[in-house]
Formats: C-alpha cells, sequence, structure tokens
C-alpha cells in the first residue's frame, strides 16, 4: 500500500498552539473536527480564511487541512489557526511539489502578512511585586 503524501506543521500565537495535519485529498479544511466555515468568533472567521483568500481555492483543492488547536485565548487561537494553515501548505509544496512553486507560494504570503509564516515572538510579561501588574507600580504616600 503506497505512503499518503502528508505533512505536520504547527502555528503558534502567545500561548495558542494549531497543529496542522495536511494531506492529499478534496479541498476540507477542519478546525477540532469542525468544518472552518462554523468557526466562532464571526468577526474573526475572515481572519482564518485569509492564507486561503490569497492563494487561491485552486492550490486547496488536492488538500485535505486537520487542525488541532488548544491554549490562549478565541483572538490568539484564530491566529495560530491562520499560521498553521499557512506553513502547512507551503511544507506540503516543499516536500510533494516542486520548489519553485513552493517559493512563489512563500513569496505571496509574506508580501501579505509576515506573521503567517513567521511567530510572532511577543509574550506576557511577568508581574512582579509592589503593584498590581508588571509595570505597574501601587501608589506611594508620605503622610
Amino acid at each position: 500500500m503506497p505512503e499518503s503524501q502528508s505533512v505536520q506543521v504547527f502555528g503558534k500565537k502567545k500561548t495558542a498552539t494549531a497543529c496542522a495535519f495536511a494531506k492529499q485529498g478534496r479541498g476540507l479544511i477542519k478546525v477540532n473536527g469542525q468544518p472552518i466555515e462554523n468557526i466562532e468568533p464571526e468577526c474573526l472567521r475572515l481572519k482564518a480564511f485569509e492564507p486561503v483568500l490569497i492563494l487561491g481555492q485552486d492550490k486547496f483543492a488536492n488538500l485535505d487541512i486537520r487542525i488541532r488547536v488548544k491554549g490562549g485565548g478565541f483572538t490568539a487561537q484564530i491566529y495560530a489557526i491562520r499560521s498553521a494553515i499557512a506553513k502547512s501548505i507551503i511544507a506540503y509544496y516543499a516536500k510533494y511539489v516542486d520548489e519553485s512553486s513552493k517559493n512563489e507560494l512563500r513569496a505571496t504570503l509574506m508580501a501579505y502578512d509576515r506573521n503567517l509564516l513567521v511567530a510572532d515572538p511577543r509574550r506576557r510579561e511577568p508581574k512582579k511585586y509592589g503593584g498590581r501588574s508588571a509595570r505597574a507600580r501601587f501608589q506611594k504616600s508620605y503622610r
């Protein structure tokens, strides 16, 4: 039996991690077992669709992508999902199609938004003593 063509990549944003498993198929994209069209909140749904809309539906026509996402808030999860989708198609094209088409896709995505392929290194700063947050201090009184 021939081995199915598949790649596994991760997309991250803050503490949210999305693991995308892309294999040969018929254009399905599922997030935690649900179709990507059902992503909540609705106002961020288009953000998750961005890689598909930029590259065109035809690039995803013979590719099934299953995504597991956990951690973080809903906005960070959406950003992790879009990053995972973008990285998975690049990895799939690099491994099973040709290098020139991969470079073309990569250039298109980088021109639109670098964070689709390169993770954002910003993290939450830890809270320190003497205040209610990382930088804010409690008010000082002299009498």
